[in-house]
């Protein structure tokens, strides 16, 4: 792991506080999965922008419509 080191607020930073304890976990893993959940978010992003500029081809789409066919058997009565 690297260690990351960065000034923030100080309102900020007893939120994060205030927020750690109420979830009674560390606050650099509070951080840690802010950090993580906003880099996946932005992964997103690219990722859709990448689709619009490189949509399906038609093999890629022929997969869709087989998604579309829904189960092989009907399982309903196992429940």
């Amino acid at each position: 792991m690297t260690m990351l080191s960065f000034r923030v607020a100080d309102a900020e930073a007893r939120q994060a506080s205030h927020w750690a304890k109420r979830l009674g976990v560390d606050r650099s893993e509070l951080l840690r999965e802010a950090l993580h959940a906003h880099l996946v978010r932005l992964a997103g992003e690219s990722d859709a922008a990448a689709w619009w500029t490189a949509p399906l081809d038609a093999g890629e789409q022929l997969l869709a419509a087989i998604a579309d066919w829904g189960p092989a058997e009907d399982w309903s009565d196992w429940a």
